[in-house]
């Protein structure tokens, strides 16, 4: 076995996101693995911990595992194609170098691909110029610059809330207002670690059956609407102080089925969010009067005091669609209405999604198709487990999976679980070949399909569909219901792994 790492350390995602405020929106013990040995001895400080607390914990994983023994580092994997004469795939890095395996399984995660917008002059730029998931390593200081931060997803809040107490000057460029959550932060320490994990066998056992892979979130089997209004405003009081996810998951099961009860939503976050800010055109821009889309159909960012930073007088709110952002020039952004001079420029402009970390791959099947064209006109798997005309190639995290649904450490353990018992039964049955069947795929697509068609979620042009990279084909590109897709996975391995031909 060997893994090829793009990055110089582990930690995936936690080793390109280093950007000033970048921490996890998964509270822990939800975000670490159910593995007693890997949890026992380690003490998070934090309840939402930082980049470089993950780092260490993913340090302390390695230690306990040992697996940077079978981890080639700084080692991109840039092509793949399937020998069918042997049954094998060619794979090979940037570096120039190439190996063989029987099994080529991809684990890219559903954010590996960072979205820089094609915005004229962009090259041009006189300062510092980063993507969020770009981020130099020995990070960047923004006190006493004029700093801009181009989008207002999970990364933007994040740094917009630190180049708030230190810049000279903030410029936030927003295009959609960011229904964001309070996160709730706290510091936790020894002893407190101690007491919660009396509870962390219980809490991974949960997790597993969870709704989106999270042990302490569950909504309420009553629909918003037959409530009356005092018990609907308790129930979101009540998620509103735990924090977190829990106003997002954890109050009513309908809010993302049923547009009624997700305005009622909606406007529950809309007044806690305008009491915190002072100017009521501000307040217009960040929480409108009316939802830009249903709440929660775009995952929410969760933030600790990103609302109040634009009470303060060194903060200037660009709203994108007003003023359209013409070009970057060597002194800043030049809008609609003007200049905006900076010395550090942040793109925040999100990810290809879902896909992008696999079709910049030039992966090819066994007619010589890439998966990107395969792809072209929409997202094909079967159980978001493998595509038919790749044999043998297993996706982990990837489309048509619950993915950005579930929190990671979930669905790895879950997902990696299904993986390693179809490559024993493979062994065990002498097969050496595996692979979706197109019957299976179409299905599991047309699947896919009834489900977004079922929510809110196709309301809004969120990355869940796709929508947020041009020409990308509108799709849901990510299972709703962790419990749900694990049953339909495991049928189907109870029945000799039904939908793929083995052979």
């Amino acid at each position: 076995m060997r893994l090829f790492e793009a990055g110089a350390d582990l930690g995936g995602i936690w080793y390109w996101n280093c950007y000033p405020g970048a921490r996890v929106d998964s509270n822990v013990p939800n975000y670490e693995y159910s593995f007693e040995e890997l949890w026992r001895d380690w003490n998070w400080t934090e309840r939402f911990p930082s980049w470089d607390e993950l780092r260490r914990y993913f340090q302390y994983v390695d230690k306990k595992l040992e697996l940077s023994r079978d981890i080639r580092f700084n080692a991109r994997v840039t092509a793949a194609e399937f020998d069918t004469n042997r049954n094998q795939w060619l794979i090979q890095t940037a570096d120039g170098t190439s190996v063989r395996a029987r099994f080529f399984i991809l684990c890219t995660g559903f954010a590996s691909k960072p979205y820089v917008p094609d915005y004229p002059g962009i090259d041009q730029f006189a300062g510092e110029c980063h993507h969020t998931a770009l981020w130099p390593q020995n990070g960047l200081d923004f006190a006493g610059k004029r700093v801009g931060v181009i989008g207002t997803g999970a990364s933007g809040v994040q740094v917009v809330q630190e180049a708030g107490k230190d810049a000279a000057h903030l410029t936030v460029f927003q295009r959609t207002p960011n229904l964001a959550l309070p996160m709730r932060q706290r510091k936790l320490d020894e002893q407190t670690q101690r007491e919660m994990k009396k509870d962390y066998p219980e809490a991974f056992r949960k997790r597993r059956t969870a709704l989106g892979g999270f042990s302490d979130l569950s909504a309420s089997e009553k629909s918003t609407m037959e409530v009356s209004p005092e018990e609907r405003r308790a129930v979101y009081e009540d998620a509103w102080e735990k924090g977190g996810f829990h106003f997002w998951s954890g109050t009513f099961h309908d809010t993302l089925i049923d547009e009624r009860a997700n305005r009622t939503a909606y406007d529950f976050w809309r007044e806690k969010t305008r009491a915190r800010l002072k100017d009521p055109a501000i307040a217009d821009m960040l929480a409108p009067m009316d939802p830009p889309h249903p709440f929660g159909v775009k995952r929410p960012s969760l933030e600790q005091w990103y609302y109040e930073v634009f009470n303060q007088n060194n903060v200037t709110l660009v709203d994108v669609r007003e003023n359209v952002i013409e070009e970057i020039t060597p002194a800043g952004v030049l809008t609609s209405e003007g200049e905006h001079e900076l010395d550090i420029l942040v793109l925040a402009t999100g990810f290809d999604a879902n896909t992008g970390g696999l079709t910049q791959i030039d992966i090819r099947g066994t007619n010589g198709m890439s998966l990107k064209e395969k792809w072209a006109d929409g997202v094909s798997t079967h159980l978001g487990f493998a595509a038919s005309r790749f044999p043998n190639m297993l996706l982990l995290y990837g489309p048509q999976s619950p993915a950005g649904f579930c929190n990671g450490p979930t669905c790895a353990e879950l997902q990696g679980e299904w993986v390693i018992s179809c490559l024993q039964y493979l062994r065990d049955k002498q097969f050496t070949r595996i692979e979706a069947t197109a019957a299976a795929e179409d299905a599991w697509t047309q699947h896919m399909s009834e489900i977004a068609a079922a929510t809110l979620l196709t309301r809004a042009d969120s990355w869940y569909m796709g929508a947020n990279i041009p020409g990308k084909p509108r799709q849901l590109l990510n299972y709703f219901g962790v419990p749900m897709y694990m049953d339909q996975c495991n049928e189907s391995a109870s029945k000799g792994y039904e939908g793929f031909e083995l052979s």
